[in-house]
């Protein structure tokens, strides 16, 4: 009576229930690496699934990476990309629906672990020959005058639908603000649409390489310094001495560190 309540036709678990599940499934996870033993981890004969979850960036940089690496080693092995959770950033750990997360760094609650992985310098692109940007005489490689650059309309990348994002505390600190005209939840729609209108996007230095080759897009330096932004690999602590998560978080990272 104390886990289940009845609403209608259904059973739903009470508060109590609810807050028992991850210590349980924790427990569990133990009792499983005890009856299994401590063996090591062999990916050549591995046949099992890893779960990531994280934004585009990942999927348009890491998981090629990945494909060209893991297949080699772990023929075996497969890799769902379930991209960031709905519900909070480390619900899809939580849940047991991602075994790895990878995010802009945050302070992790205690029954996570974490690791950094990435560090990217924030750029401007515009696409080629951007008009007010050529009227202004602002070429490639140059700084943006913050007055241009706040007239301007910006395209950002948020998964929450916010009208602000990166570089916009630092342009608050000396009492300026963007024009932001358009958000998107994939970074891929961000340097598309740029390419199309006169728009511009402050974007990761390790995407502006490829959408600058893919689509000739034009790179500038931001008009104040903003902060590099530092990613993270998060996983839930039951599976930090798991042979065969320690050997997925390896590649990952070895995969990431060819990005810096």
């Amino acid at each position: 009576d104390e886990l289940f309540l009845r609403q209608g036709q259904k059973l739903v678990p009470t508060d109590f229930a609810t807050s028992l599940a991850t210590p349980l499934r924790e427990t569990l996870d133990k009792l499983e690496m005890l009856l299994n033993g401590p063996e090591d981890f062999d990916p050549a004969s591995a046949d099992m699934v890893f779960r990531l979850s994280g934004s585009d960036f990942f999927a348009d940089l890491l998981m090629p990476l990945l494909a060209g690496k893991t297949p080699r080693l772990a023929p075996n092995v497969r890799i769902q990309f379930v991209g960031p959770s709905d519900d909070e950033e480390t619900g899809a750990l939580e849940s047991g629906k991602a075994d790895v997360a990878l995010m802009p760094q945050f302070d992790v609650p205690d029954w996570i672990e974490s690791a950094p992985v990435l560090s990217s310098r924030m750029q401007v692109v515009a696409r080629k020959d951007h008009p007010p940007l050529r009227r202004a005489g602002i070429s490639p490689g140059d700084r943006i005058p913050v007055d241009l650059f706040c007239e301007l309309g910006h395209v950002i990348f948020t998964t929450k639908g916010s009208f602000s994002a990166m570089g916009d505390a630092a342009l608050s600190r000396i009492g300026r603000k963007r024009r932001v005209m358009m958000t998107m939840p994939v970074f891929a729609g961000v340097y598309r649409a740029v390419a199309a209108s006169d728009l511009i996007a402050m974007l990761p230095h390790q995407l502006v390489n490829r959408s600058t080759g893919e689509l000739g897009l034009e790179v500038y330096k931001p008009p104040i310094e903003v902060q590099d932004v530092q990613l993270i690999m998060v996983w839930h602590r039951r599976s930090s001495s798991n042979p065969a998560h320690i050997w997925f978080r390896q590649i990952i990272a070895e995969c990431l560190d060819e990005l810096n």
